[in-house]
């Protein structure tokens, strides 16, 4: 989910299109924040770890 967000905040910056630039960066909040709960040892989905 990282790397997606990333990808997409490259291609929203290069294009200009800001709807991939927010889209990017949801994404890229939203993976940072699973894997710092899965790094910790908290359950992420069910599992114990999220990569």
């Amino acid at each position: 989910m990282v790397v997606l967000g990333v990808i997409l905040l490259l291609i929203g910056f290069v294009t200009g299109i800001s709807v991939l630039w927010t889209i990017g960066m949801i994404l890229l909040i939203i993976g940072a924040i699973l894997w710092l709960l899965g790094s910790v040892g908290h359950a992420v989905g069910g599992r114990r770890h999220y990569w």
